[in-house]
């Protein structure tokens, strides 16, 4: 009897994110985030590990709080507490925001877990575009 061998599963999935080129126009969507799950505990790390350091330290995240699992209103990540806050509004359902005190905001359209690949590479590029 054989057996095939099969790789492990990686043990951190890629980051799947695409910013806006930065530039001096205001942006309403500076990029686009593919998260793996809504499970927040699990992305938010990968998420802000993979900013650029030109955004400096995020210390608040507002989500969609119909969205995502439950979870804390403050995390540990890299050794610094951000801020979890949930918003309940329809106004932005699928996007979330990133602040860092003197620096600036950031939003990102969020496409949901199970999105295609296919589905999901023109949703980013337009979000990158900033033509959302």
């Amino acid at each position: 009897m054989t057996t095939a061998l099969q790789s492990p599963p990686p043990s951190h999935p890629l980051l799947r994110l695409r910013l806006a080129p930065r530039g001096d126009l205001q942006r309403t969507i500076d990029g686009a985030w593919w998260p793996h799950s809504y499970d927040l505990l699990a992305e938010l790390p990968r998420l802000l590990a993979g900013l650029p350091r030109a955004w400096g330290h995020i210390t608040s995240v507002t989500v969609n709080g119909a969205t995502w699992s439950a979870g804390p209103g403050r995390m540990l990540v890299a050794n610094q507490v951000v801020r979890l806050r949930r918003n309940l509004t329809a106004s932005a359902p699928q996007t979330i925001v990133l602040l860092t005190p003197g620096q600036g905001r950031w939003d990102l359209v969020v496409l949901p877990p199970d999105t295609t690949e296919e589905a999901a590479e023109p949703l980013m590029a337009t979000a990158a575009g900033g033509h959302v």
